[in-house]
């Protein structure tokens, strides 16, 4: 008879060899992908990946759901593309300032909306996301609804000239990697454990001496500075800091792609990100009518796929295997 130790060591060899597959598969993607696709559109999808990844990491991982992630993804945005374009940074260090600015917005947002639970916590994150979209609108430097265009790509560390798309892609494609990667480590290491036992039974986690408000605030701010990366990183990409980056709308897509490629997955919000930015390429001839086509098809997703495409692959895999 095999033991349920034994069992679950198996599984969890089985699925860390498939997620080492799935990691190989999405870095060949990568490679291949400038072939078959236009660089400036990989690049927003990959941007939109990471800012997904990191919603997840809270959402998924935590069990915190954030009406408010537009704001850190948003305002890194903004910063970003302000420091390279008026303060003459480079690529990296302003990158590097957007995404401090963030993880400052995700240490003062965290710190309030942490004391909540459900949905008091998704509507304290929204609030104050609204309150600094509406500061947004108003900002001299934001340019308002113009906002802040034609961003330099500038020089990376003075030397790797950004302006060459290829080159440009090469290292948004290094920087979602590398995130990825970082998101990864912390999800499988001890703390990443702790957030998981805070998700399924936050009072028993108490009981066993976890201060369990300040694992979830370290959280939050992680995932908020993930998000500032995201933001400012398409910012430097796309030379484009806009208000649409702070909008309610944005935090609404995140979540969408999240559901879609599937909650608490590593690789769903990836496959959800290049779903929901292919999709709104593809149909923008469609007008309005994008966001209820995007309804229809969220709708018919959460019927058909209720965790997510990669979450329902990964279950009938398992199922096969």
């Amino acid at each position: 008879m095999v033991s349920i130790a034994e069992q679950k060591a198996a599984h969890a060899t089985t699925t860390s060899q498939s997620e080492v597959i799935a990691f190989v598969i999405m870095a060949a993607a990568l490679i291949a992908a400038p072939m078959f696709a236009y660089p400036v559109f990989l690049m927003k999808a990959l941007c939109f990946a990471l800012f997904a990844c990191a919603f997840n990491l809270l959402i998924g991982y935590v069990g915190l759901l954030s009406f408010g992630h537009a704001l850190f993804f948003g305002w890194a945005s903004y910063i970003c593309a302000h420091a390279a374009k008026v303060w003459g940074f480079t690529p990296e260090l302003a990158i590097l300032t957007g995404t401090a600015a963030a993880a400052g917005l995700g240490l003062i947002v965290g710190a309030l909306a942490i004391r909540r639970q459900g949905i008091y916590f998704a509507m304290i994150t929204l609030a104050l996301a609204q309150m600094m979209f509406f500061f947004a609108v108003q900002a001299p430097f934001t340019h308002g609804e113009d906002g802040i265009q034609a961003v330099p790509h500038g020089r990376l560390f003075g030397v790797i000239d950004l302006d060459n798309t290829m080159t440009m892609y090469i290292f948004v494609a290094a920087v979602f990697i590398s995130a990825f990667l970082l998101i990864y480590r912390i999800i499988n290491s001890p703390f990443g454990e702790v957030l998981k036992a805070i998700r399924e039974n936050e009072p028993r986690a108490i009981s066993l001496g976890y201060r369990t408000e300040r694992y979830k605030l370290v959280a939050f701010v992680m995932s908020a500075t993930l998000a500032g990366l995201a933001g400012a990183t398409k910012a430097i990409a796309i030379g484009l800091a806009s208000l649409s980056d702070v909008q309610w709308q944005m935090s609404g897509e995140v979540v969408l792609m999240t559901l879609v490629g599937g909650l608490g997955t590593v690789f769903g919000p990836v496959v959800g990100a290049a779903i929901i930015v292919a999709m709104q390429t593809q149909l923008v001839g469609f007008g309005q009518w994008v966001t209820i086509i995007q309804g229809i098809i969220f709708v018919v997703c959460v019927l058909l796929f209720r965790r997510g495409v990669v979450g329902e692959l990964a279950a009938w895999l398992r199922i096969r295997l």
